[in-house]
């Protein structure tokens, strides 16, 4: 373990090209989004600068931009910190998701093709793959992916606009819960394929309704377990 509290491994390579500060803000981002660093963990610049490789300037210029971006909290005489999200702003993203995503599923079963429900059923496979073997950031990824997959065959580049901008912080609040959601996640993702096959759009958009809300009370419950 090293002294930040990250697992060994878990620092992701600096993709390139592209410049230093963008990239050391998409490493850093991707270790909060992953849990890798915590909510509430202290951010010490030096020790994150050692890791990634780089100096300290990007990395308080990317501790900059998480923080007007509300993954970070930066406190005066304390430093910076993973921020810790309340159970409102849980709920809060979690509520436009299942309105996002319930309309996605909708347009995804009116325009149903098979190349489509080919991508989702082999998505489905690799995401039960991961919960077989209790894989939780392999289940995360791919549970992200089934979404995103549905959410490309919807076909509306404003509604995916709009879910992009909630997907990081959608598999944020997913992961402490992905063990937890398991087999069952993606029993409701096969059902949600089948509707999606039969262009069943009244079902499809209900099953996607279900399946998020199944996922923002597992959230609430694991705070009160």
């Amino acid at each position: 373990m090293l002294s930040t509290g990250l697992p060994q491994g878990a620092v992701p390579k600096l993709e390139r090209p592209g410049p230093l500060r963008d990239r050391v803000y998409e490493a850093l981002l991707e270790l909060i989004t992953t849990r890798a660093l915590q909510p509430g963990q202290h951010l010490v610049e030096s020790e994150l600068a050692g890791h990634l490789g780089v100096s300290r300037q990007p990395v308080r210029e990317a501790l900059q931009r998480l923080n007007t971006e509300g993954w970070v909290d930066l406190r005066p005489a304390q430093g910076a910190f993973v921020h810790e999200p309340t159970e409102e702003e849980a709920d809060q993203l979690l509520t436009v998701r299942t309105l996002l995503e319930a309309e996605a599923a909708r347009l995804a079963a009116a325009g149903a093709n098979s190349a489509g429900i080919s991508a989702l059923e082999a998505l489905c496979a690799e995401g039960e793959k991961a919960v077989e073997a209790d894989d939780v950031d392999g289940a995360v990824a791919m549970n992200a992916r089934f979404h995103a997959k549905i959410m490309e065959l919807a076909g509306n580049a404003v509604l995916a606009e709009l879910a992009a901008q909630v997907d990081r912080r959608v598999r944020w609040y997913y992961t402490p819960v992905a063990r937890q959601r398991g087999h069952q996640s993606w029993i409701e993702h096969r059902e949600l394929i089948a509707a999606v096959a039969a262009r069943d759009e009244q079902r499809a958009t209900q099953l996607m309704r279900e399946h998020t809300e199944h996922t923002r009370r597992s959230y609430h419950a694991r705070a009160r377990s």
